[in-house]
């Protein structure tokens, strides 16, 4: 995926997230997490004033949206149905994932759908950078479904993205948001001597919850990802997110 960081502020009327999946800008079509699918839809309910979203519409928010469309890219915006799709997207902030929209991982905190991928566009890398350059990004977050199936984990994929976005955009700086590339070696350094501007792999939780909230993982292998794009590139910045606890048996963000 990427984002798409624009300072463009558009005005919007606002309504609630169960209004806006209601009025079809975000699909609930999609394929539910395994897990999640086992499980009652919990009720909607009316959102209190002070949650709000921008309503979809808006001119940059098309204008995104056909740029999307017509580059035949993912983003993470519907496939994780997230009710802020039309704020972020009439700002110019859309998340494109690359390598598909099926993840041959289970995460329990994410909606995205799981199951064996379909072969990798090579047109997407292109399409990608061509985006960036019409969208006349300062900055790039380029991330992805987890790809188990690949040989390299999609490593290959992602230095081919930041090639292209090199040659179609050279003053935009690029962040990767990788997957651990569990058991692939050689995808790490891969990844690292592509040059991006700043590697990002997200922790997501504590060492104890690892089974729970990422069960295809491993919390010091992550660790150890962070550590091998230092030992490559000691200027390189780093950055992880971890932000997932248990309460009550139930996931929630802290």
């Amino acid at each position: 995926m990427v984002t798409l960081l624009d300072n463009r502020r558009e005005q919007a009327n606002t309504i609630s997230s169960s209004e806006l999946i209601k009025a079809g800008a975000v699909e609930r079509s999609k394929m539910r997490h395994p897990e999640k699918a086992k499980k009652a839809d919990s009720p909607i309910l009316r959102k209190p004033d002070w949650i709000r979203v921008k309503a979809p519409g808006s001119p940059v928010f098309k204008e995104t949206s056909k740029i999307m469309r017509d580059n035949n890219l993912v983003t993470v915006c519907e496939e994780a149905g997230c009710p802020n799709i039309g704020e972020c997207w009439s700002k110019k902030h859309a998340t494109m994932m690359i390598m598909g929209d099926t993840c041959t991982r289970a995460c329990a905190f994410c909606n995205i759908k799981t199951g064996m991928p379909k072969l990798l566009d090579v047109k997407e890398p292109y399409n990608v950078g061509q985006s960036v350059k019409q969208l006349d990004l300062n900055h790039v977050v380029i991330t992805s479904v987890d790809r188990d199936d690949l040989a390299d984990g999609g490593a290959q994929h992602f230095v081919e993205v930041i090639q292209a976005i090199r040659e179609a955009s050279p003053r935009t700086t690029i962040e990767v948001l990788t997957p651990d590339f569990l058991r692939k070696e050689g995808a790490v350094e891969a990844v690292v001597l592509a040059k991006p501007d700043v590697f990002n792999h997200n922790l997501e939780t504590v060492p104890s919850k690892y089974l729970k909230v990422r069960p295809g993982a491993r919390y010091f292998h992550s660790l150890r990802v962070l550590q091998q794009v230092k030992e490559i590139d000691p200027k390189m910045f780093t950055k992880s997110w971890s932000g997932w606890k248990m309460k009550g048996g139930r996931l929630q963000r802290h």
